[in-house]
């Protein structure tokens, strides 16, 4: 299972696609909250918080996070090599789980370099380090959670098509599908 776990996630960054995830992950967020003048603007916010980052990262991770989870079985299935996979001595849950691991893995690695806003906001403050820790540890904790739910769905949706254009668009849907449902749940019940 270690092993499939490497290959995953060396696969991810032997190919400039995986850099590029990452880096319009980080540029799109970069942007809105330090250049784009807007409600999204830190330095325009008047406190010290972040709370642009956990409003903007899970849309964008409606798209990075199955443009990442695409490949996990649709390209095994395509390239032929699921049935050498399910061949070694593994069972299918720690193959599904050494995917997902590695899907995680990933998603942590994009969200680590934000930690610059967070230090960036800490410093910036007045006084230095008036930021609310607890709310923007437990946003991040939040974010990964989400991360991971979108993960087990794009991962899902690769395992249904050999085609990895369909994966992403099926993934990006579904999951598009369940916040939208999530969002008028949780906003039913908290006005009711």
């Amino acid at each position: 299972m270690y092993s499939l776990f490497i290959k995953e996630v060396s696969g991810f960054f032997h190919s400039l696609g995986g850099f590029v995830v990452i880096i319009v992950f980080l540029l799109i967020n970069s942007s809105f909250m330090w250049i784009f003048d807007g409600s999204m603007n830190i330095l325009n916010a008047g406190y010290a918080t972040i709370d642009s980052l956990f409003v903007l990262a899970p849309w964008v991770f409606l798209v990075l996070i199955p443009a990442i989870t695409m490949r996990s079985f649709a390209e095994e299935r395509k390239a032929g090599t699921l049935d050498l996979l399910l061949t070694r001595p593994v069972t299918e849950m720690q193959i599904i789980f050494a995917k997902y691991l590695a899907a995680v893995v990933l998603i942590l690695l994009s969200l680590l370099p934000t930690l610059i806003y967070y230090y960036s906001v800490v410093f910036l403050g007045n006084p230095p380090g008036n930021i609310d820790k607890g709310g923007t540890w437990g946003s991040y904790i939040g974010l990964l959670f989400l991360a991971s739910a979108y993960a087990s769905i794009g991962i899902w949706c690769s395992s249904l098509t050999d085609n990895l254009i369909i994966s992403f668009i099926l993934a990006i849907v579904v999951c598009l599908i369940i916040c939208f449902f999530l969002h008028f749940f949780v906003w039913k019940i908290s006005f009711n």
